[in-house]
């Protein structure tokens, strides 16, 4: 590029150095106009005996449009995004005193209150059951036969009583789903619904808080009840 083309690019306020010591540094950023004022000047001061290729020409503009294009849609995922994450915190703000089913292995048994519950068969089966375990001795207080069951979501309740009929203390018990799955007594993921406590944002996102179990990620709720 000759020298007069050189101005022009300073004139269009892309110059590297400041025209004065005390102006602050200022990050320089080249538009869609500034650029292809560039490209006229750099054609315009071509040297007639070696003039810039087509596909040069071509290639720069094409260049210029991806890197364009990329940064137009950088800024609109972040916006959506934003937008994304707002619309959870508002959802997931309103859940509070609210109930919920997410993933867990343990349930609260609150006083004169029963426990639900579900989780995914993955095929038929005519040994499924639950039980509920004493959290502290892992003692096993209750078997429920819940017979055969079809493949897909399966639902279970505990009455709050031991396998005698006796009224439990109210607290934290583990809960356990099992099945007999192609010849193979199969430990099953459970789901329990919960009273959500508050709502937390995190580093990892969204954090909903249950009364008395440990938290869950907001995506993780698989039910609002």
């Amino acid at each position: 590029m000759t020298t007069s083309a050189i101005d022009t690019f300073n004139n269009l306020g892309l110059a590297t150095t400041s025209s004065t010591a005390s102006a602050s540094p200022k990050k320089q950023t080249l538009g869609q106009d500034q650029f292809l004022k560039l490209l006229t000047t750099q054609l315009t001061h071509q040297d007639p005996m070696k003039p810039m290729d087509n596909g040069e020409f071509l290639g720069q503009m094409a260049q210029f449009s991806t890197v364009s294009g990329i940064q137009e849609l950088q800024a609109s995922f972040k916006d959506f995004a934003s937008s994304i994450s707002s619309n959870q915190a508002l959802q997931a703000v309103g859940l509070v005193g609210h109930y919920v089913s997410a993933p867990s292995k343990q349930a609260l048994l609150r006083a004169g209150d029963a426990v639900f519950g579900d989780f995914d068969l993955p095929s038929s089966s005519n040994q499924v059951q639950v039980k509920i375990i004493n959290s502290k001795t892992g003692e096993t207080v209750r078997d429920i036969d819940l017979g055969s069951c079809a493949e897909g979501k399966v639902d279970f309740a505990w009455d709050g009583k031991d396998n005698s009929g006796v009224a439990m203390s109210p607290g934290i018990y583990k809960v356990e789903a099992s099945a007999l799955v192609d010849g193979k007594n199969t430990v099953l993921a459970t789901n329990i619904q919960s009273q959500v406590d508050s709502v937390v944002m995190g580093s990892s996102g969204l954090q909903v808080n249950l009364v008395g179990l440990d938290p869950v990620k907001f995506s993780q709720i698989k039910q609002i009840l």
